[in-house]
């Protein structure tokens, strides 16, 4: 299972979703999320059909976060040009994990991490 971390610390289990049959369904017919989804090779997201709000971050190839957002239900996103991928969690994870432009996140595959 891949993991999000940051400075080595693990935020939240992650899915990613690299196919592009992955990247087209996201978090569409969902009730929550645990962790987060990383989408990657996507520069915009949307929420239209999502049942719950979520948090986005746009990431730079590196992993860089180069911006955040709240995004409510039933909305079409800003694509970030410079952006390589897109973090989504449910709204409020970012708050919790104190995420913030300028970190930059890395994601590591197999067991947690120590």
């Amino acid at each position: 299972m891949p993991w999000l971390l940051r400075d080595g610390t693990v935020l939240a289990s992650l899915e990613v979703a690299s196919s592009r049959r992955d990247r087209r369904r996201g978090l569409l017919g969902r009730d929550g999320l645990e962790g987060a989804l990383l989408i990657e090779r996507t520069k915009s997201v949307h929420t239209i059909g999502m049942r719950f709000p979520i948090d986005v971050a746009h990431l730079a190839d590196d992993g860089t976060v180069l911006r955040t957002t709240t995004m409510a239900r039933q909305r079409l996103g800003l694509p970030v040009f410079t952006a390589a991928k897109v973090l989504e969690a449910e709204a409020g994870a970012f708050r919790h994990w104190e995420l913030m432009p300028g970190q930059q996140l890395e994601v590591r595959r197999g067991e947690e991490p120590a």
